[in-house]
């Protein structure tokens, strides 16, 4: 069994649902701290009401929920969000930056996005050389035919 990481969680908003594993699953949601309102081409920075101390030499990866698309048109804006865990000071709210392709409302606590925590990467060495040892695999976008 892996060992447990603590999280430390400040909450922005008293009546948001808070944090929780689910069991089976790797990754947690996360929700909209407020009601929000949004136009078809709008942008917005959704919060989601809550500031995380990650564990010593992790970051966060936040990405949109499944459903998040089909049920709302939003679209997270820069992909994959990365939370560094040095972003973790009393007043550093995590915020969703979410993209409208429809007139959409969402309601308080609606679970957007959702995130989990990675090990740091190690230092890296890169080294020059004239070749590699790996057979080619025939370029980019070439697997599968």
């Amino acid at each position: 069994m892996r060992e447990t990481k603590e999280c430390k969680v400040k909450y922005f908003v008293e009546d948001l649902e808070e944090l929780r594993c689910v069991p089976g699953s790797d990754w947690v949601d996360l929700r909209a701290a407020e009601d929000v309102t949004l136009k078809a081409g709008e942008f917005r920075l959704i919060p989601l009401g809550v500031a995380i101390a990650l564990p010593e030499g992790y970051e966060a990866h936040v990405v949109p929920r499944s459903s998040t698309f089909k049920n709302y048109g939003l679209l997270q804006a820069n992909s994959m969000g990365v939370v560094d865990g040095s972003y973790r000071g009393d007043g550093d709210q995590w915020r969703w930056p979410a993209y409208a392709t429809r007139d959409v409302s969402i309601p308080k606590n609606t679970r957007l996005c959702q995130f989990r925590i990675v090990e740091n990467q190690p230092p890296l060495l890169f080294t020059r050389v004239e070749r590699l040892e790996g057979p080619d695999r025939g370029g980019f976008g070439s697997t599968g035919k």
